[in-house]
């Protein structure tokens, strides 16, 4: 998915903490969700998902770390601004995660429903930080720095991660986790397409 966002200056201090609250929340939960269901997702959330499976480390402390090279990117094409939201962001997922996992214990009798409400939550949590100007950084911000540099489409770049992080998935988990869990990316892709339109929804 394209991480592109909306301008932020129209809204309050207030409302911008209660988005990135918001939006932070409903990803934390979704990767509560994705543990419970043994599933990953794509891009660096993913990635961070399978490391932390194959290496018994934290998600939030492997998602915070992959992120960090991506602020350079961020400086460059999206302004200090940009990259300040979105590393406060990235923090309060991390925090929330780990906070998580300590409080809240989920199960789930299929895949399948793990990977549905998964989808769901990600995709509105995105959707609320993008409308107040930040992501969850990652390999969108690093897919529109090379668009521009090298005219190489940002969205065959992030396609080429996910299907890279999926690869790694199929040789470490079965053949139905992945499958799963593509289903899952694929719904949050859907509601990311779907709402985060400049055409319909997206105040400029």
């Amino acid at each position: 998915m394209l991480l592109l966002t909306a301008p932020a200056d129209h809204h309050t201090r207030v409302e911008d903490a209660l988005a990135f609250l918001t939006g932070t929340a409903l990803v934390a939960l979704a990767v509560q969700v994705l543990q419970a269901g043994g599933l990953i997702t794509g891009q660096i959330a993913g990635l961070s998902l399978v490391l932390s499976y194959w290496g018994g480390w934290t998600f939030g402390a492997v998602f915070f770390l992959l992120n960090l090279p991506f602020y350079v990117f961020a400086v460059l094409r999206m302004g200090w601004a940009f990259t300040l939201r979105t590393f406060v962001a990235v923090g309060l997922l991390s925090a929330m995660t780990e906070a998580l996992s300590r409080l809240v214990s989920v199960e789930f009798a299929h895949p399948a429903l793990a990977a549905f409400l998964a989808g769901i939550l990600v995709g509105t949590g995105l959707l609320v930080l993008f409308r107040h100007g930040a992501t969850l950084g990652g390999i969108g911000i690093l897919a529109l720095y090379l668009q521009d540099r090298t005219g190489l489409r940002a969205g065959w770049v992030q396609l080429g991660f996910d299907a890279l992080v999926f690869a790694v998935a199929f040789a470490l988990f079965p053949a139905a986790t992945v499958l799963w869990s593509l289903a899952g990316a694929v719904l949050l892709n859907l509601i990311i397409a779907m709402n985060h339109r400049r055409d319909r929804y997206i105040a400029t």
